[in-house]
């Protein structure tokens, strides 16, 4: 097929081009100035060679995963953009998944003061989410992405090819971004996802382009709206804030970001139900079904059970006392009504909360 592509219409616009093979086309927006590749141990060997153009860039490598979402591996990237000889007219290149992506964006973003970022993402989760929007960051002890900056890319390439060879578990965590956003985009993306939900576990290449489009659709509105979190980019936040709980209360890296994103969805429905906001009483059991077609728990005994973790209750209101999307402590939610419609800065006391964690 042939590449799909969206806008991004931020103060300094840019296009996300999605189709299998788009990769190539990397080098062409990295520019003639030298561009340094940031990817992971896991990506370089399977994809650094559809950067075409790029063959001669030199290459960074961090070690996959969580640990990498750090300032130390912030520090380790600066130093090899300036020991490659990166200047301001310079730019990295980030290939691989939401970590590599918001550790390139955020050494871009610091480095002579900002230089510029393509977004190459290799997971689903990362294509349909996070390598679009420009929000960059770190984890710190205290709290997951609580180091940060907003530093839009100058293009990103979606390329549904890499999607081949990204692990199943993965690929679940990208199904819970994905379900997030056509809870925020509306009947339609939603109706497209459950019907395509065989097909996207099957890696069709065309039912992905699709369905990562659409996302990217939405996600763009909703950036271009509101590009640094001010008000109704909060919508992103759904399933979030509980997600970042169940992160911190499991230990980053235990369990997938994206896969903790789908329990944070089914847990934004409970707050919403018990909370009275929640219109569409069918909703929940919908998600439900569509969370378990596509790999996901809904449940947290599910997650229990899936990480042998204990996730207890009173460990999981610390955690979203953590998130940095409440204030002065006290968590702040993004919960639905019905499909596309959601309800952001709902207060929640520790009460309801311990009610839905412990349900």
């Amino acid at each position: 097929m042939e590449p799909l592509a969206v806008d991004v219409a931020t103060a300094a616009p840019y296009r996300v081009q999605i189709g299998p093979g788009v990769l190539s086309l990397a080098a062409a927006a990295a520019g003639d100035a030298r561009a340094l590749v940031l990817t992971d141990a896991n990506v370089e060997p399977l994809h650094r060679e559809r950067l075409s153009g790029l063959a001669e860039a030199p290459t960074v490598a961090v070690e996959p995963g969580e640990t990498s979402k750090s300032l130390g591996a912030v520090e380790e990237v600066l130093e090899a953009m300036a020991t490659a000889g990166l200047d301001r007219t310079s730019a990295l290149v980030a290939l691989g998944g939401g970590v590599v992506g918001d550790l390139g964006g955020l050494a871009a973003s610091l480095y002579m003061r900002g230089i510029d970022v393509v977004q190459c993402p290799t997971t689903l989760l990362a294509q349909v989410d996070a390598a679009v929007g420009g929000k960059t960051a770190v984890n710190l002890a205290a709290g997951k992405n609580l180091a940060g900056t907003f530093h839009q890319p100058r293009a990103v390439f979606v390329d549904t090819a890499v999607l081949a060879t990204l692990p199943e578990e993965e690929l679940a965590a990208g199904f819970g971004e994905t379900i997030k956003t056509a809870l925020i985009g509306g009947e339609e993306l939603l109706d497209k996802v459950e019907a395509a939900a065989d097909r996207l576990l099957a890696r069709d290449p065309d039912a992905l382009a699709e369905v990562v489009a659409g996302c990217v659709r939405v996600k763009a509105a909703v950036v271009a709206g509101d590009e640094r979190e001010r008000g109704s980019r909060k919508v992103l936040n759904l399933g979030h804030t509980f997600a970042h709980a169940i992160e911190h209360a499991a230990g980053y890296g235990r369990i997938p970001h994206g896969v903790a994103v789908g329990t944070g969805l089914a847990l934004a429905l409970a707050a919403s139900r018990r909370l009275g906001i929640l219109e569409d009483g069918d909703l929940p059991a919908r998600v439900r079904t569509l969370l378990e077609r596509l790999g996901l728990c809904p449940t947290l005994g599910g997650l229990r059970s899936r990480y042998d973790v204990p996730l207890e209750p009173n460990s999981l209101v610390a955690g979203l006392r953590h998130d940095k999307k409440g204030r002065a402590g006290a968590p702040f939610l993004v919960v639905p009504r019905a499909v596309g419609a959601i309800e952001l800065d709902v207060p929640a006391d520790g009460e309801a909360l311990q009610a839905i964690f412990g349900a």
